[in-house]
């Protein structure tokens, strides 16, 4: 019998795994913050940046 291997699933030696999360991160009270095309642009290169240095796969990302 054999078993399909999942799309994206991470394969090791011993476990399967395929997480996915979803975050929300919210200024206190609701505050604009990225108010202007720069700081949203800065935001979101430095999501990217983070994400590749810990090998995370950003699906989808809106500031």
């Amino acid at each position: 019998m054999t078993k399909e291997k999942i799309q994206s699933a991470v394969y090791t030696h011993r476990f399967v795994y395929n997480f996915h999360y979803y975050l929300i991160w919210v200024t206190k009270y609701r505050h604009q913050t990225f108010s202007t095309k720069e700081l949203v642009d800065e935001m979101k290169d430095i999501l990217r940046m983070v994400a590749k240095d810990n090998e995370i796969v950003i699906e989808k990302m809106e500031v």
